[in-house]
């Protein structure tokens, strides 16, 4: 006979341990904050092409020395035909005057004339529409996630759909929370990439929490009236457990040698996508099989034995 796995009895326990690093590292984001690329602080923005081969240090350090202040340079490569066209983008956290900006455009360009480097443009962000932008960000998040508890309320009305939903909400908090934690973890800024990586892991995990949830349902329709949701959960997780584990090696596979390959190129743009991403997707595995439905189980059982004890003292009443 197949062993099967009791996650009901281990959930609350997990669940409380989940709370205790969640709040550690959320202790740790006030203490040492992570930054704010321009997309949310504002700032400037000024992008060149060239061909060719360029030392990108020394490309930096040269429009440092030329603007008085610390940049972030971000490059990238496409191809038109044979021809290979390279870009190098540089962030500043602060609007320059265009005297300053186009004083460094100059020196920099006669510098790598020979790598035919060309001025593409210069974009100022103002702190408010960055403001804004983030306010937008949230506002897409929180309407995707109520989104998703109407849907899971309605699919799953026949096993307490309300309260599902609230525990896959629950699910997908504790996962996009875990994914801002590895931004914070290793110092990546705050940028699109992280509005990309919250609603992607939204998706992969309200995913895993629908397969067991879908599972769960089907299980207590063939189960007798009488058959405990405890063994209906367990038996649901286990059937699920290895086709949502493959699923997440799958994907963390593919992030991950993406995630290394970015590591080994210095791919920043891209590292800060693939690796919260890659983090966000093994917790949301986590929070879907350990976390979610088990504590669910355990809300449902305290709502039976409330209910049952309610009957009871009716019941008493009656007789005297």
């Amino acid at each position: 006979m197949k062993k099967t796995i009791d996650f009901v009895k281990y959930g609350k326990r997990l669940g409380i341990i989940s709370a205790c690093v969640l709040i550690v590292g959320l202790l740790f984001s006030v203490i040492f904050p992570v930054d704010l690329d321009i997309s949310f602080k504002g700032g400037t923005q000024v992008k060149f092409s060239y061909v060719g081969d360029i030392n990108k240090t020394e490309l930096k350090q040269q429009v440092e020395e030329q603007l008085g202040e610390k940049v972030e340079m971000k490059d990238a490569t496409t191809y038109d035909g044979e021809k290979q066209l390279n870009t190098a983008t540089f962030y500043l956290t602060k609007n320059l005057d265009s005297e300053k900006t186009d004083k460094m455009e100059k020196a920099v360009i006669e510098k790598y004339k020979d790598n035919e480097l060309t001025h593409v443009s210069t974009n100022s962000l103002s702190p408010t529409m960055g403001k804004l932008f983030f306010a937008k960000c949230l506002v897409a998040v929180a309407l995707a996630a109520a989104l998703l508890l109407i849907y899971v309320a309605i699919r799953f009305r026949k096993i307490g759909g309300l309260s599902a939903g609230l525990f896959g909400i629950m699910a997908l908090v504790h996962d996009m929370l875990i994914a801002y934690l590895a931004f914070v973890v290793f110092r990546i800024p705050l940028n699109d990439n992280f509005v990309a990586v919250m609603l992607s892991v939204l998706g992969y995990s309200l995913n895993d929490t629908i397969v067991i949830f879908d599972r769960v349902r089907e299980n207590r329709r063939l189960s007798d009236a009488k058959t405990p949701i405890a063994e209906i959960v367990n038996k649901s997780v286990n059937q699920s457990f290895v086709r949502t584990m493959n699923t997440s090696i799958t994907t963390v596979l593919a992030i991950g040698t993406v995630t290394v390959l970015a590591l080994i190129n210095g791919m920043d743009a891209i590292v800060s996508f693939a690796l919260p991403m890659t983090i966000g997707v093994l917790s949301g595995f986590y929070s879907s099989v350990f976390l979610c439905t088990p504590l669910w189980c355990r809300w449902v059982e305290h709502k039976q034995k409330k209910l049952e004890a309610k009957k009871a003292t009716a019941k008493g009443n009656k007789k005297k």
